[in-house]
């Protein structure tokens, strides 16, 4: 490993702290752009998915230029959220740990501003943080960003879209001579817009191996279903994937809270993640799942931003997202670090067209998921409310005499005629529910 990363430039400090992260072998991302910003001077864009290694790829060699002589700040990094700016920081901290005298600074949103200002007031070389947060700070003219030498923007294409104000302000701050490196997913307009207006005009572009690395491990399928019975599709699918992890994408924050609600009433062990909870509150449910005292994450798009869980075995796009971009993101949530994985997504008819525009922007291929037929779904049904009866918490306030009366019904039933009777009253209870409005009322 020492000598592949030696050959890229990269000095031994800075190689012994990339093995101790059991950063093996320079992925294609890290070949093509340490070079360059090493030995060159130009700006840079590199077109890379995510889990090819980007952070590694500006993280070392910016390190690696860091004059720890100089106390200005001489770098900044933007994040579009808190959740990939505190990854950022945490691998630039794991990488600089052999490399004395570097500074490094989180300043990313939600989260009390004050102790951010007071540790500005020390020495600090590179500066993570989210465009909104980092704006603020400079209207209170609490950081100089005047004289950096290195301007980072990490999924930029994000960044142009949710945080264009914030992005603009910062970018009349910083000095014209410096040097900028954007990491997208992909080249929209508004991304050659930026790079047009705010990057020199001898820009070094890089793909990294878009075909393979980006969405290699990745199994994409779809399933088609109707309105009416695609909560029950998903359930059956979740409980097929007992005991594993998995983040299941919604469009709305009304529509995370809903399902959320559905899996916690079906006793799934679930957490639910969106822009409007306080980040005291996020970061708790995201340490959960890291942890892995809850398997499944029903999230926004906000979330498929900084996750990085190695263990997570699938995801579903519950609805369909809107971009192309925002599908590269929340499918790259799998198959991390060399590992299989799968992103369901869940459509309507009208959809179907869809998959084939995705599959040309993309070059992925769906295949068919094979959906439950109706016996399927009445089994699973019957399971899950099985699990809920397990689960369900003894009632403390029931008096013993009623208790006991209860009981004496009972009493005479094997463990095994209990349960088959509990299952058919079950079934006939199910059956009757979902029969026609109209017959259950001539019945009566």
């Amino acid at each position: 490993m020492s000598q592949q990363f030696s050959q890229l430039g990269i000095n031994i400090q800075l190689q012994q702290s990339a093995s101790a992260l059991q950063i093996s072998v320079p992925t294609d991302i890290q070949k093509k752009v340490i070079p360059v910003i090493l030995n060159q001077k130009q700006d840079l864009v590199a077109l890379a998915k995510t889990g090819t290694g980007k952070t590694a790829a500006f993280g070392l060699p910016l390190l690696q230029l860091i004059d720890v002589e100089n106390n200005n700040i001489q770098a900044v990094i933007l994040a579009p959220t808190r959740e990939l700016g505190q990854q950022i920081y945490s691998s630039l901290i794991d990488l600089a740990s052999n490399s004395i005298g570097i500074e490094i600074a989180t300043l990313c949103g939600g989260i009390p501003i004050k102790p951010q200002i007071e540790r500005l007031k020390s020495d600090t070389h590179i500066v993570v943080a989210t465009p909104g947060r980092l704006a603020d700070l400079m209207r209170r003219n609490a950081i100089n960003i005047k004289t950096i030498s290195y301007f980072i923007l990490d999924e930029a294409d994000e960044m142009v879209t949710a945080h264009k104000d914030g992005l603009e302000t910062i970018i009349k701050e910083i000095p014209k001579t410096r040097r900028t490196f954007l990491f997208t997913a992909t080249l929209s307009g508004a991304i050659k817009q930026l790079v047009q207006n705010y990057m020199s005009k001898h820009v070094v572009h890089i793909e990294a191996d878009m075909a393979t690395v980006g969405h290699q491990g990745i199994d994409h399928q779809y399933v088609v279903v109707k309105p009416i019975e695609k909560l029950d599709i998903l359930l059956h699918f979740l409980n097929s994937k007992q005991g594993e992890r998995g983040i299941i994408f919604c469009k709305t924050k009304a529509a995370v809270n809903k399902l959320a609600k559905k899996l916690a009433i079906n006793k799934f062990s679930s957490g639910a993640i969106h822009g409007s909870l306080t980040q005291g509150i996020r970061d708790r449910i995201m340490e959960q799942f890291r942890a892995g005292h809850i398997d499944i994450l029903v999230a926004t798009d906000l979330a498929a931003r900084g996750i990085d869980v190695k263990e997570v075995s699938y995801i579903v796009n519950y609805h369909l997202p809107d971009t192309y971009e925002a599908y590269v993101h929340r499918s790259g949530r799998t198959a991390r670090a060399g590992a299989k994985g799968l992103s369901l997504t869940i459509i309507q008819q009208e959809e179907i067209e869809d998959i084939s525009d995705f599959e040309d922007e993309l070059g992925i291929v769906f295949t068919p998921f094979k959906k439950a037929d109706a016996q399927s779904i009445e089994e699973n049904n019957a399971l899950l409310w099985a699990r809920k009866i397990f689960k369900t918490k003894p009632n403390r306030v029931v008096s013993e005499d009623f208790k006991a009366k209860i009981k004496t019904i009972f009493h005479h039933l094997t463990k095994e005629e209990l349960v088959d009777k509990l299952l058919a009253n079950y079934i006939a209870q199910s059956s009757l529910s979902t029969k026609d409005p109209e017959v259950s009322k001539k019945e009566k």
